[in-house]
């Protein structure tokens, strides 16, 4: 049976082997996973999903259509017990922030008449020869610009921090899904990876050659085998265990978190 994994799973190893293990090998499944920023990323993206299914349909949601829908589906999803790490901000400075994203992105891409082909769409490839390993990812948004016979992944990000034109050149996550969609239209076909920050209402971009997506896959597979051999699993601390589910009950460490400046600069770049 093959082994599957996705890019959300090798991060946390890397961000911290002590909770890869608390989730995917103990299996600690913890009744409030969610943040009041996740929640707050899903309901956008569930926004911006329904709003290019509407435009696929042939129809454009007024931007108070937009907002209805969102409201409605942070009051559907909002659980009380969401926990908020910073204090200093209310439930209702979150969902006012979703408003504003929308109304950013709303007011800067419409008539949205960028032939989007799929949202959320599914995407599983191969890391080897054998298909023992997979990746498994769903894109955001896929777009198809005809002029440039170009395809576009789009990714939304809710979070504060703004990153480097060579960080995202060096994003593994859009670059494996930019391997799937080549494998489906041609090797020879342009993918351009697309990131919307929308705190900053900006979007950046950035493109691979196909030697560094062969290079990619390598890397990537060798990462899950290094993962797959481990026998300890460290904690690192950092301010991301803040937003933990396992720190309160889980984590023997978590009120050991150290707090610096340069800890409090993290937590100003998270949200």
């Amino acid at each position: 049976m093959a082994k599957i994994y996705s890019h959300s799973r090798i991060s946390s190893f890397e961000q911290c082997p002590l909770k890869f293990k608390f989730r995917y090998i103990d299996k600690i499944r913890l009744e409030i996973t969610q943040t009041i920023e996740t929640h707050l990323g899903r309901t956008v993206h569930d926004t911006l999903e329904w709003l290019y299914t509407q435009v696929q349909k042939a129809k454009v949601p007024t931007i108070d259509e937009i907002i209805t829908h969102y409201t409605q589906k942070w009051e559907e999803n909002y659980n009380p017990e969401i926990p908020i790490i910073k204090k200093e901000f209310t439930v209702k400075d979150y969902f006012n922030k979703g408003v504003e994203f929308i109304i950013n992105y709303y007011t800067k891409h419409q008539p949205f008449d960028d032939n989007t082909l799929e949202t959320e769409k599914k995407i599983m490839i191969d890391l080897d020869d054998k298909g023992e390993y997979k990746i498994i990812g769903f894109i955001d948004r896929l777009s198809h610009d005809i002029e440039k016979d170009e395809y576009e992944i789009h990714d939304y990000k809710t979070a504060n921090n703004l990153p480097m034109q060579e960080q995202v050149d060096n994003d593994r996550q859009l670059a494996l899904y930019a391997i799937a969609i080549k494998e489906s239209v041609g090797e020879e076909k342009k993918v351009c990876l697309t990131w919307h920050y929308l705190a900053h209402n900006k979007k950046i971009c950035s493109n691979r050659t196909n030697e560094q997506l062969k290079q990619l896959k390598k890397d990537t597979l060798n990462k899950i085998k290094e993962i797959e051999s481990a026998t300890v699993f460290p904690h690192n601390k950092s301010i991301l265990c803040n937003w933990c589910e396992y720190k309160k009950d889980v984590c023997p460490v978590w009120n050991n978190i150290v707090e610096d400046k340069e800890t409090k600069q993290e937590e100003l770049d998270i949200w």
